[in-house]
């Protein structure tokens, strides 16, 4: 039938013409943008010893998180809980030093992280640990927003091998 035929053609126009509009516009920004990675110094851990241990955190340019430190009560703030293997010990987590910055939507002056942002703490092997090597797991909650809105929080486990010697 013509009603048939019409809409098969418009599924065909569709399916050449859609793809190329998806991808010429910016996609929207979301937490997905936000990267991490863990690294730890030195790789190799003599037992008895410590190692530094760094989450890097990648924020794309048009985006911010919450510091771990918000002004407001009510903004997230970014927070990393570490795991060690059992038997090793986590040392306190030391944050980056905050921008304070004026938002759009906000009144008040906000305290965020943008760019690069490194956040540090030890792990000791301890001189009696009997165990091999295993995985540090960082737990990293974080609220990322742009100048007009923040997108709810995520938590994103960031692993780092530790090889005990």
């Amino acid at each position: 039938s013509m009603k048939r035929k019409l809409l098969s053609l418009l599924i065909l126009i569709l399916a050449v013409f859609v793809p190329t509009t998806i991808y010429s516009w910016p996609a929207p920004q979301s937490s997905d943008d936000v990267k991490t990675s863990g690294s730890l110094k030195p790789d190799k851990v003599r037992i008895g010893k410590s190692a530094q241990a760094t989450i890097l955190v990648e924020i794309p340019p048009g985006l911010h998180l919450q510091s771990s430190k918000p002004l407001d009560k009510f903004l997230v703030p970014t927070k990393l809980e570490v795991e060690t293997p059992a038997g090793m010990k986590a040392g306190s987590v030391l944050y980056p030093r905050a921008v304070i910055r004026q938002l759009k939507f906000s009144k008040s002056p906000v305290s965020v992280y943008e760019g690069k942002v490194l956040i540090h703490f030890n792990v000791t092997v301890p001189s009696n640990y009997s165990g091999g090597s295993g995985d540090i797991k960082g737990k990293l909650r974080f609220q990322a927003c742009n100048d007009d809105s923040c997108f709810p929080p995520v938590t994103r486990e960031v692993k780092i091998s530790i090889n005990v010697e």
